[in-house]
């Protein structure tokens, strides 16, 4: 059973809101009394989720954003606070993938690509969400870092490289903004049930087997469990958690 929070009041910020882990994420802020603005590249996708939850009752609304683009992030976050008054939760989740590679064969063009999204888009997000949450004096960000951030595997030097950045940044920051009362924190997903690991399967970048024969939980994880740990790190009940970078992977750094 989840625990319930109480976040009425509040207002959230999601990027890669769309699907998986953003869009459980979004629906878990949501459902627990939050205002959430929905942050996404794919207008049709992003389009939909809103409807879903306005649909709902929920107090959401969406914005298009492009996070390796600086100006458009602080576009949506200025975009939140004027629609919602404030900035209390941050999940900076959008992320991408790329096929694995011989690291001599990696291109500039896929080394930079993944960085910009996944790394500078971090960034980003976390710069400009500060910037309000400082006036405030009060927020927590969760940035969305990976298993890939904690260990190495052959073939995803780039990748890996980007989420371990992801969660040099986090600890940095936080150090910086804990006196500030802000609590910056990361996650680290394991394997997860998203579209975009059904995207790899089907492009054989992602075998199913393998990966649950390496769990010792013996199953991928759900969007909704990340969402459950971004929720707990926002909340009241992980308020001495400063700077942490959270594995949420079924035991597999456990080893």
């Amino acid at each position: 059973m989840n625990p319930i929070y109480a976040f009425n009041g509040q207002v959230a910020f999601v990027t890669g809101a769309s699907s998986g882990m953003g869009l459980a994420t979004s629906r878990a802020f949501a459902e627990a009394g939050a205002s959430v603005m929905l942050v996404d590249i794919n207008q049709e996708a992003l389009d939909k989720a809103v409807a879903e939850l306005t649909a709902a009752g929920r107090r959401v609304a969406g914005t298009r954003c492009d996070v390796a683009d600086e100006e458009q992030v602080a576009a949506a976050v200025a975009q939140t606070v004027s629609a919602f008054g404030r900035l209390d939760m941050a999940f900076n989740n959008a992320g991408i993938q790329i096929p694995p590679v011989d690291a001599a064969e990696e291109t500039f063009e896929a080394f930079d690509r993944v960085n910009a999204v996944n790394l500078r888009g971090v960034w980003a997000c976390m710069k400009h969400q500060l910037h309000q949450m400082r006036k405030q004096g009060s927020g927590a960000i969760v940035n969305c870092s990976s298993l890939g951030g904690l260990v190495g595997l052959p073939g995803r030097a780039s990748y890996h490289a980007s989420k371990h950045g992801v969660i040099g940044l986090t600890r940095s920051a936080a150090l910086e903004y804990a006196p500030r009362g802000v609590r910056i924190n990361a996650v680290c997903p394991g394997p997860v049930e998203t579209p975009m690991v059904d995207a790899m399967i089907a492009k054989g970048e992602f075998v199913m087997e393998e990966a649950v024969r390496d769990q010792p939980i013996k199953r991928l994880g759900t969007a909704d469990e990340i969402a459950s740990a971004v929720l707990w790190l926002c909340s009241p009940g992980a308020s001495l958690v400063v700077g942490v970078a959270l594995p949420v992977d079924g035991g597999y750094t456990a080893r």
